[in-house]
């Protein structure tokens, strides 16, 4: 099921800063899909294509949202180092660049701050208006929302934009074997999933957690390499 926000869309998105968005459904429920703000998704970037977001949990007061789609690959770090969450090139990108290209004034107004912790060993608690999900996070909303919904969801596959090579050097690796497993059927149609990050590093800070092709969480992910995607998370004023 697909719940819209109720926004006046301008024919042409790239009028995107002139939407208005009106107050977030609060009868959303988990395993739902909403849809907020833009982010390119075509191969050549030139789209502002609305963004579906899955809700993870409705608390009353808040929606908790995963981007249902693997939106863009980025390292968590531009160079292979001891760093954490707080630290990251990832977390400042998704604070800065991301959240500025998604959604405009109107949005910003329901996107809540959200502490996050189980940021991993040595590594402090911080204030995110966007962020990634925690190995916490991922373990207490399969248990939520059902093993079958979420293991489902937690398998992902990128955009085309996403698995585009960019200018960095990031390419997001598709899966293009012969486990079933790897791949998400949509359409009638098979798409090769792809790893993503969580913020949640391991004891060695030169790492960081991340979730496999087929669902499973793992945590020996390079901080530099180029090949994990992004899912990020978000809190929404209802």
């Amino acid at each position: 099921m697909v719940v819209m926000f109720d926004f006046n869309l301008d024919e042409d998105r790239d009028a995107h800063d002139n939407i208005l968005a009106s107050a977030p459904r609060p009868s959303a429920k988990p395993g739902e899909i909403i849809t907020l703000g833009v982010y390119p998704q075509t191969a050549d970037g030139a789209d502002r294509t609305p963004i579906k977001w899955r809700v993870l949990q409705n608390s009353g007061r808040d929606l908790f949202i995963l981007s249902e789609n693997i939106l863009d690959c980025k390292r968590y770090h531009g160079e292979y180092a001891d760093i954490t969450w707080r630290d990251c090139d990832l977390r400042k990108w998704l604070n800065a660049e991301f959240y500025n290209a998604a959604f405009n004034a109107a949005e910003k107004g329901f996107v809540k701050t959200t502490c996050c912790t189980d940021n991993g060993e040595g590594s402090p608690d911080t204030e995110d208006k966007i962020f990634l999900l925690s190995i916490a996070e991922v373990k207490r909303l399969t248990d939520t929302l059902g093993k079958d919904i979420f293991d489902k969801k937690r398998r992902a596959v990128g955009t085309e934009f996403a698995k585009v090579k960019k200018a960095d050097g990031c390419h997001l690796y598709v899966y293009d074997g012969s486990v079933n497993d790897g791949y998400i059927t949509e359409n009638g149609k098979k798409h090769g999933c792809s790893w993503w990050w969580l913020r949640t590093q391991p004891g060695g800070s030169s790492r960081a957690t991340f979730v496999c092709l087929h669902g499973s969480v793992r945590g020996y992910g390079r901080v530099s390499r180029g090949r994990y995607g992004l899912r990020p998370a978000l809190n929404l004023t209802i």
